[in-house]
């Protein structure tokens, strides 16, 4: 219930307390629960109403096992109760389309990037009703290290590919919650940049490090005096995933 007098609400809340959780309970996550999350995760808004995603929900040892080799040995991967493959799926649309005598082929950077999108909102809305029930977990995002062997491992058929996983659990842990960038420097009105001077950027990002220096140094996490800009540094620079767009035109999304 949102509170008389202040901007304040359940959904609020739980956003607000949001953290990524890697430690779970040995304790079972029902076929029913997870029914119940993904049934309401499904009203997230799709454009069009095309619905063009699926999700794949592993438990299997094995499979979990497999996962977790092929996203960089992520303990949590293997350990976690459930695992959730979100996947950008056009075949649905391409059936529909094939029922009229069309075809999505050479027309999907489109369809792809609405795909995408669709799957990102629906795991979002994923996450937000688990916490609802008590749940936590991590977006697991080093599915794309490996796109083709994770359609290997999901059996995924052509024209789907995993946009990102999630672990799903009891948490076992309650970390610390990581700060954010300031919103006033992601916040523009009317027209971008109208917020601040570009003085004022570049101080929001120094600020930024100094806050995030400060917090994993309180958790005992090696870092640099300019965290975030060296770890942006680390992580784009040469380019992650150079293989990732030939990777998935063969599973059938050409970006190009």
């Amino acid at each position: 219930m949102v509170q008389s007098g202040a901007f304040t609400s359940e959904t609020q809340s739980l956003l607000a307390h949001r953290v990524s959780v890697r430690k779970y309970r040995d304790q079972e996550v029902s076929a029913e629960m997870v029914e119940a999350i993904l049934d309401a995760a499904f009203r997230a808004p799709t454009s069009s109403n095309i619905q063009a995603y699926s999700v794949v929900v592993v438990r299997d040892t094995s499979r979990l096992q497999a996962l977790s080799t092929t996203t960089g040995n992520q303990k949590h991967v293997q350990n976690a109760p459930v695992f959730l493959a979100f996947c950008a799926d056009i075949t649905r649309i391409e059936s529909a389309l094939a029922r009229h005598g069309k075809s999505v082929k050479n027309n999907n950077l489109e369809l792809g990037l609405v795909a995408t999108i669709d799957a990102a909102l629906v795991g979002m809305s994923t996450s937000l009703v688990a916490q609802s029930f008590g749940l936590a977990g991590v977006m697991i995002g080093a599915v794309r290290n490996n796109p083709l062997e994770v359609a290997r491992i999901l059996a995924l058929p052509d024209q789907v590919y995993c946009v990102f996983g999630m672990c799903l659990g009891w948490p076992d842990e309650s970390p610390r919650q990581k700060p954010r960038m300031a919103p006033s420097a992601m916040v523009h009105y009317e027209q971008y940049g109208h917020s601040a001077t570009a003085d004022e950027a570049a101080q929001q990002v120094a600020d930024y490090d100094r806050h995030l220096h400060a917090h994993y140094t309180a958790v005992n996490k090696p870092t640099t005096a300019a965290s975030w800009t060296d770890e942006m540094a680390k992580k784009f620079s040469p380019q992650p995933r150079a293989n990732l767009r030939l990777a998935l035109k063969e599973l059938g999304f050409d970006f190009l």
